[in-house]
Formats: structure tokens, C-alpha cells, sequence
């Protein structure tokens, strides 16, 4: 099986790499004279139109065979939340019914996410609007935030999302 490298900021796509094998790509190392799967193509090239700013919307087909149905079904609720918008832990919880301590069950599926961008985990935060976690780490988070136009006030744990400052392309 293949591995990809993909190091992203808010400006876009800087590296990929696919390489055979088990072991990892290291820096410098050349591109796997092997082409990519075309499936992992499709993947790529998706992201980086997410990072150009020229897609909203993932259309790609997504493999979620091995994860519980209530993963499955926080999951599906994230890629509903519209490009440029954030929800709460709570909020998905009270969508999808689940009760009073539903909210820290979301945080656990939001957590086990292994596509983060493409099923947009970034987009859910606290109740008080503060970032909270991200497996990409906060810096990452309030990059893909501002990249759809959400105004961040930092990169912190204690940084919040303001949904209602609205940024327009002068």
C-alpha cells in the first residue's frame, strides 16, 4: 500500500508524495516511479481544488466499511455543514438525537475522523465557539476555518470562531 504526504496551509497543497511500500516517503526522497491508484488521483486532485478555493463540496468516494454506525452517522452530519459555517458538539448531538451527554460521544467520533477536510471536522466547535481539538492541531484548524472565510481569533485552545463577522473579497 501506497502512503501520501500532504502538507497543507492556508495557501494550499506544498507537497505529495506517493512511494511503494510500507516505509514512509522522507525528505528530498524521489516520487514512486509507480503511478498512483486512480481512486488516490481523484482524492489529490480534489484537495487541492479545496485548497485553491474552487470546490465547496467533496465528491469523492469514501471507504467507511470498518467504522461503527454511530461514526458512521456523526460522520455524515459533518459533510452536511456547509462550507464557510461551524456547528457545536452539541448541536450535532441534538441533530442527531442523542441526549443530554450526546455532545461528548460526538467529540469522540469528530476525534477518530481519519479524513479530516474531507469529512469536515474542523468546521465542529465548542459550545463557547473556542476551537477545541483537531488532530491536525488548532493552527491547522483556524487555517481551514479562515481558508472558507470564517473569521478565527487565533490558534489556541481559548481562540474563538466568530460565524457572524462576514469576510467579503474586496
Amino acid at each position: 500500500m501506497g502512503t501520501v504526504k500532504i502538507w497543507a496551509t492556508d495557501r494550499g497543497l506544498r507537497r505529495l508524495d506517493f512511494r511503494e511500500g510500507p516505509d514512509l516517503a522522507r525528505p528530498g526522497e524521489l516520487l514512486s516511479a509507480k503511478a498512483a491508484p486512480p481512486f488516490l488521483d481523484r482524492a489529490l486532485a480534489a484537495l487541492g481544488a479545496y485548497f485553491d478555493r474552487t470546490i465547496r463540496v467533496f465528491d469523492v468516494p469514501l471507504d467507511l466499511g470498518s467504522v461503527t454506525d454511530f461514526q458512521r452517522r456523526v460522520w455524515e452530519h459533518l459533510r452536511e455543514i456547509p462550507y464557510g459555517h461551524v456547528t457545536t458538539y452539541g448541536d450535532v448531538a441534538k441533530a442527531l438525537e442523542l441526549g443530554p451527554a450526546g455532545a461528548r460521544a460526538v467529540g469522540q467520533a469528530v476525534g477518530a475522523n481519519p479524513l479530516a477536510i474531507v469529512i469536515p471536522c474542523h468546521r465542529v466547535v465548542g459550545s463557547d465557539l473556542a476551537l477545541h481539538g483537531f488532530s491536525g492541531g488548532l493552527p491547522r484548524k483556524a487555517a481551514l476555518l479562515r481558508l472558507e472565510g470564517v473569521e478565527v481569533d487565533g490558534e489556541a485552545a481559548t481562540s474563538k470562531v466568530h460565524p457572524e463577522v462576514l469576510r467579503l473579497p474586496l
